[in-house]
């Protein structure tokens, strides 16, 4: 049985979302208030310290001291007792960059009141980035943890002794001082906004469209940050270089055009239209073509159908539909979607979700049964007839702006359950094209453990059947066909601007070439970097007769020049270790392997459960899913050896090449990646273990055996401090490492030094506890 993601979410965290708006610091059940502490952090003298410690240098001084009620001199002179380094420049372009970040390690310190001060946000603004960026109130666990505020006050003798045990495990494991940014933070975004050198004419495709995230934009409202620029004309002209020939914006339509019945959630619409056709117009001259999201019409609290109740549809918790089926609802989707087209008629198209995590319609949750209109329908005709208005709406835009061509509708299958398909794409506009992830259903066997892969996979090479099957009632029906894939990277390591599993992707690329699929979706949020990984799928869509090995080759010599053949070999070993990725849904999405080496150790279970892609905890029921925990830990360790031998290999072969400084820093850049995956891939499988002989340690009642567990502890701590540190290195000479375009940056230097603190902590003052007990 295949668990998507769709059904994953639901069955851990979000029948909880629509609380959000009534009180996001509470979680109910059965009606009642439920306490969520706040994890203690033993390894700070207070949480003071462990503020100040989490937001030094992406949080100004000025702003510190706002939240702490106190002097920036006293809060210099903490940070200095601490072995903070002196602050550097917060810039207003990081503020905004780096938001949910800051939200993050600020989830367990923070009351909501205290949060706001130090985003100098608005309540309003805070919610709807927690419901409207990415489901990002969900990858914190739809829970906001009870915190005491934050006090700057003099410390007690119990914090001083702590204050001199931090000093003296800071400059043990600091001698040169703690690790940091000698690459500033979104150093990458100065960087990919420079034109391309030596950029040639890109070759003709037999993939059209080939559209994908921008690696950099931001998730929640970006038509209305005129100051942040998702798409530098550098930029677009490097994922022009790259074989991209468009790019996808999240929206939502009541932000982007009048809503009719409460104007005041459209305020400001007619900028974000404006600014949406300015875009457009730039990505044009660029080859690139912008495509909308359409996730469309979002649900309405249950006070908005007080005053339109004839409106209501499916209700699920504290929300319910804005029926498709009624003839206004239909009226205001057709009219919005005209009025974007008429004022942008140049967009390249719309892709639209119609059974996603977001409740929609009213079968987009398979309720439809409970709407008295939608039930009688069935889910196929609403759905079908959904598309139709969305381009019937393009059709009347087009029509007022006086323009045959214009935008087109993707039609994605993506949510749908089984035996819809087969009666919905017959049933939509011989216009639209349908799309597919390409490896949805695959059979894989990791382990002796089988399972079926949703999407999100580069370990596992499609197309599966599910595609397969879609994708030929498509093309009976005079649809076009696109196949969803993750070219760059995935969830399975999201942290890396790219996974270098390159054989792998081309041997994708080339079954999508051989299958004939019209067109690629290059990837979600994730991926969106200039990446040799793109460059491979676009040589392979080049050439009807190119080979995956010749494609790596030609982009290896391309980007390395003489070190092409020995990066070319390392590709291909590194995808022979990838391939034994344990994938499984919840895996990728509960694992620590986007925080990798800065999760923390705990030593006592924290009883809290593994959020999507956000707080790992030490959930490891969650991390390895169906997973024998001993088969969870092998299986990540055959990938990080794999990778770290093909690399030592690689270092090895190219370290007296005579290549230009330019392929000299890109391959030490490419060296970084591929270690950087070794390293979280090693971590995830200590940090398994931890927890799994931890658990063993509370049960034993032999003396002899908990000692011999606390020995495998302690080896254990002293790798996760050698991994931290290491890591820290490579992410503070690499601004692209431990970054992701809808979670920002999931771990910076200081969470790296922390965990080295978090270990030491153990190691010192828990473990020799746990001997002394023994």
């Amino acid at each position: 049985m295949t668990l998507t993601r769709k059904e994953f979410l639901r069955s851990a965290t979000l029948a909880t979302a629509g609380l959000l708006a009534i009180n996001p610091s509470l979680t109910f059940a059965n009606g009642r208030n439920i306490a969520n502490p706040a994890l203690p952090l033993s390894h700070f003298p207070d949480n003071l310290q462990a503020f100040l410690w989490r937001n030094w240098g992406l949080v100004s001084t000025e702003r510190l001291s706002k939240v702490l009620k106190t002097s920036p001199e006293e809060i210099y002179k903490l940070a200095s007792v601490m072995g903070l380094p002196a602050p550097k420049p917060v810039t207003s372009d990081q503020e905004q960059r780096s938001y949910l970040t800051v939200i993050r390690r600020n989830w367990h310190l923070l009351p909501r009141e205290q949060m706001l001060e130090l985003l100098d946000w608005t309540d309003e603004k805070l919610t709807f980035t927690l419901q409207e960026d990415d489901f990002f109130y969900i990858k914190l666990g739809s829970i906001k943890p009870e915190c005491e505020p934050v006090q700057f006050r003099a410390s007690t003798e119990a914090v001083r002794e702590r204050e001199k045990w931090l000093s003296k495990v800071v400059s043990e494991e600091f001698r040169d001082g703690l690790p940091q940014h000698s690459q500033p933070l979104f150093q990458f975004v100065t960087d990919l906004s420079k034109a391309p050198e030596n950029a040639g004419k890109q070759s003709p495709s037999g993939f059209a469209p080939r559209f994908g995230y921008a690696y950099f934009a931001l998730f929640g409202d970006p038509l209305l940050q005129p100051d942040i620029d998702p798409y530098p004309d550098g930029y677009l002209a490097q994922m022009a270089a790259s074989g991209m020939d468009g790019t996808w914006m999240h929206i939502v339509l009541s932000k982007l055009t009048p809503f009719p019945w409460d104007p005041a959630l459209s305020e400001h619409w007619e900028q974000r239209l404006e600014n949406l056709g300015k875009l457009v117009a730039k990505a044009k001259k660029h080859g690139i073509g912008i495509y909308l999201y359409l996730n469309e019409p979002r649900f309405m609290p249950l006070a908005f159908f007080e005053k339109h109740p004839e409106l209501k549809g499916v209700k699920i918790g504290d929300q319910a539909s804005l029926c498709t089926s009624h003839p206004q609802v239909q009226k205001y989707l057709v009219d919005s979607m005209a009025t974007i087209t008429a004022r942008v008629p140049d967009l390249a198209g719309f892709f639209s979700i119609t059974a996603s995590e977001n409740h929609t319609n009213c079968w987009s949750h398979g309720k439809g049964a409970e709407c008295p209109r939608c039930a009688k329908r069935g889910p196929s005709e609403v759905i079908a007839e959904l598309n139709q208005l969305y381009l019937n709406g393009i059709k009347q835009g087009l029509t007022k702006h006086k323009q045959k061509k214009g935008p087109g509708l993707i039609v994605w299958d993506w949510g749908w359950q089984n035996g819809w398909a087969e009666e919905i794409i017959p049933a939509l506009p011989k216009s639209a094209s349908l799309m597919s992830v390409s490896e949805w259903d695959l059979e894989i066997d990791r382990g002796g453990v089988k399972n079926k892969v949703g999407e999100y996979s580069i370990s596992s090479i499609g197309p599966g059947p599910r595609a397969l099957r879609h994708w030929a009632i498509a093309r009976k029906n005079g649809l076009k066909t696109i196949a969803k894939i993750q070219a760059g990277c995935t969830w399975e390591i999201a942290a890396v601007p790219y996974i270098p599993a390159m054989e792998n992707v081309a041997t994708h690329a080339r079954n999508l070439r051989n299958t004939q699929v019209d067109g690629l979706m290059l990837g979600w949020t994730l991926g969106g970097y200039p990446s040799p990984n793109l460059e491979i799928v676009a040589e392979m869509g080049s050439s009807k007769t190119i080979s995956p090995l010749e494609a790596m080759q030609k982009v290896a010599q391309r980007r390395f020049g003489a070190a092409g053949v020995a990066v070319t070999d390392a590709w291909r070993q590194y995808s022979k270790a990838f391939s034994e990725f344990p994938y499984h849904v919840g895996v990728v999405y509960s694992a620590p392997l986007q925080a990798g080496p800065s999760n923390l150790l705990w030593s006592k279970p924290t009883g809290y459960k593994a959020s999507m892609v956000g707080l790992a905890y030490d959930d490891v029921k969650s991390w390895r899913a169906n997973y024998p925990v001993d088969i969870f830990i092998s299986q990540l360790q055959k990938v990080a050896g794999g990778f770290s031998e093909a690399l030592a290999r690689l270092r090895q072969e190219t370290a007296r090449m005579q290549l230009t400084p330019q392929m000299r820093q890109a391959l030490a850049d490419e060296c970084g990646v591929a270690e950087t995956v070794s390293i979280h891939y090693s971590t995830v499988a200590n940090q398994a273990m931890f927890v799994t002989v931890r658990d063993q340690l509370a049960l034993e009642k032999d003396k002899k055996l908990k000692m011999e567990l606390a020995g495998q502890l302690e080896k254990i701590l002293l790798r996760e401090i050698e991994l931290a540190k290491r890591m820290a290195l490579l992410q503070g000479g690499d601004s692209r490492l431990g970054f992701e375009a809808s979670n920002h940056y999931f771990y910076v230097c200081n969470d790296l030094a922390e965990k080295v603190l978090n270990c030491r902590d153990l190691l010192d003052n828990w473990l020799p506890q746990v001997r002394n007990g023994a």
